[in-house]
């Protein structure tokens, strides 16, 4: 059965350090017919379930533990009956949207996810927070970036746990590596390509966090 990419869009508060702003969040859903996995679970469940439309999720992969990328991922995964996943160093991001309720297993770089018969690869890409990771799908030609890289530059790094050194490391190093035709589906606003963004790097660095 052929693979496909489903986007879902909530909008919410990002809260940390006691300020908040209202954000709009992309959700991304990957699978075929019979099953799919989720990419971050951001502030309602219903549109993401819309999105699955009956299918079985093999897991809900959370992109970094901010509250606006993990604050529905307990009751979905209730609703759907799937283990979340987050990198270990993000976890104390998410026990203060959950503290009641780890995540259901940890996700490691390098390790391979498989859903529908493909295969997406963890890549750690720490700097927004210590826990980022992208998640890269060489047979569909996507990498699924979070709030690591956006159209236009690198996530943001004036909050708390997070730090513009790493996360322009982890661009440069883990990102700007992959194939410039590869399309990059972010956590917040339009997609973008590798090939589009890497000649900003400099660019990036001059401008700073």
């Amino acid at each position: 059965m052929t693979v496909a990419v489903t986007r879902a869009v909530t909008r919410g508060v990002f809260a940390l350090d006691g300020a908040g702003i209202e954000v709009e969040n992309n959700v991304w859903v990957v699978g075929d017919a019979r099953e799919a996995l989720v990419i971050d679970a951001p502030h309602a469940t219903g549109p993401i379930l819309e999105a699955v439309g009956g299918r079985r999720v093999v897991a809900i992969v959370c992109t970094h533990g901010h509250n606006d990328h993990v604050n529905a991922a307990r009751e979905l995964g209730a609703a759907v009956d799937a283990p979340v996943a987050l990198h270990a160093a993000d976890r104390m991001l998410w026990d203060t949207v959950h503290p009641d309720a780890p995540p259901d297993r940890g996700l490691v770089d390098g390790e391979v996810l498989t859903v529908a018969g493909t295969r997406l690869q963890v890549l750690h890409t720490p700097g927004h927070t210590p826990g980022s990771v992208c998640l890269h799908w060489p047979e569909g030609g996507l990498l699924f970036s979070g709030d690591t890289l956006f159209r236009g530059g690198p996530g943001a790094t004036g909050r708390r746990y997070s730090d513009f050194g790493t996360i322009i490391r982890s661009i440069a190093d883990r990102l700007l590596t992959l194939p410039a035709a590869t399309g990059v589906r972010t956590g917040h606003g339009d997609p973008t390509t590798i090939g589009d963004e890497a000649p900003d790097l400099d660019e990036w660095i001059r401008r700073g966090a």
